[in-house]
């Protein structure tokens, strides 16, 4: 399991979450990045993504629409506000309803830093409305994140 370190800079509004990856810096920001990979990893265990699409370029938008165990469909969107290839990637976030109406904004800033070897990336979102919403993104990022690093094992030995 990759190291791991969660700090709400207000624990009402923000959240930053750190991990290391075992893979060099090139490959995690590609696989943060297209949705070919981006779809293979993204979400909590056990939900499947059926869309994704990113116009990668800033301005460019992005939209996933995933699946839970359950059955239920989670709808997220938001635009791309800053690349900087492979050092840092912003883009609003958004969930959003059957009929496209979304709801609270957030920003999310990751960072990708070589780590000798290793890359290690930091997760900042915030502001949000409500802390138990910014629980819930803890969870999230925390299961997405153990997928990632599951991912990264599998296609490190590929490429």
């Amino acid at each position: 399991m990759p190291a791991t370190s969660t700090a709400a800079t207000d624990p009402r509004r923000e959240v930053t979450i750190t991990r290391v990856f075992d893979a060099p810096r090139a490959l995690v920001f590609k696989a943060w990045t297209r949705p070919e990979h981006l779809s293979r990893w993204w979400g909590p265990h056990g939900f499947t993504v059926h869309v994704c699409e990113i116009d990668f370029r800033v301005g460019g938008g992005w939209h996933i629409r995933m699946r839970s165990p359950q059955g239920v469909e989670d709808r997220q969107r938001g635009v791309i506000r800053e690349l900087v290839a492979p050092e840092r990637f912003v883009f609003t976030y958004a969930f959003e309803d059957e009929h496209g109406t979304r709801g609270h904004e957030t920003i999310v800033t990751v960072t990708f830093a070589d780590a000798g070897s290793k890359t290690e990336v930091t997760i900042r979102q915030g502001i949000f409305e409500l802390v138990k919403v910014r629980d819930e993104h803890i969870w999230g990022w925390g299961e997405a994140l153990d997928n990632f690093a599951a991912y990264l094992n599998r296609i490190s030995h590929k490429e």
